[in-house]
C-alpha cells in the first residue's frame, strides 16, 4: 500500500519557474517524438545543437527519436538558458519567479510548426528585415514568432 509523503514546512515546494520548464519540457518531448515533421525536426535541432545527444546526425536522430528521453529535453532548456545541466538549472530556478522565463512565452504556444526556425539568430534577423515578424534566440538556433 502506498502511503502519501506528509508535506511539511521543510519540504521545499517546486516553484512556478520550475514549473513552467518542465511543462515546456513535457511538450518538447511530445514534438520530438511525434510523426510529423514539422513538430520533430525544431526540436531534434535543439537536442542536437545543444550536445545533449552526441555522434547522432539529424535524420539518424529523426530515425530513431524515441530514444529522446524528458531528461534531454530538460537538459536541452538548461543548457539554452546558459546552465551546464539540468541539475544546476533546477537549483536556479528555485530561486526564478515565472517572470523571469520571458523567452518561453513567446515561443511556448507554437513551439515548433508554423513558426519559423533558422540555423543562426542572424539568418532569422534576415528574414525577418524583409517579411516581418520577431526573432528569439532558442539556443544557437532563432525563430521568428509573430510573422
Amino acid at each position: 500500500m502506498h502511503y502519501p509523503t506528509p508535506v511539511s514546512s521543510e519540504t521545499p515546494r517546486m516553484g512556478d519557474a520550475a514549473k513552467l520548464v518542465l511543462g515546456m519540457a513535457k511538450r518538447l518531448h511530445k514534438a520530438a517524438t511525434a510523426e510529423s515533421l514539422a513538430l520533430s525536426l525544431p526540436v531534434l535541432r535543439r537536442v542536437l545543437a545543444t550536445h545533449t545527444l552526441h555522434g547522432l546526425s539529424l535524420p539518424a536522430l529523426r530515425r530513431n527519436r524515441s530514444m529522446v528521453q524528458r531528461k534531454h529535453l530538460l537538459r536541452t532548456l538548461a543548457v539554452e538558458a546558459g546552465y551546464p545541466s539540468w541539475e544546476a538549472y533546477r537549483q536556479a530556478l528555485s530561486c526564478m519567479t515565472a517572470d523571469e522565463l520571458q523567452h518561453f512565452d513567446l515561443i511556448r504556444p507554437t513551439v515548433g510548426y508554423p513558426n519559423l526556425w533558422f540555423s543562426t539568430p542572424e539568418q532569422a534577423a534576415q528574414h525577418a528585415q524583409r517579411h516581418g515578424g520577431r526573432v528569439v534566440r532558442v539556443g544557437g538556433q532563432g525563430v521568428i514568432v509573430n510573422a
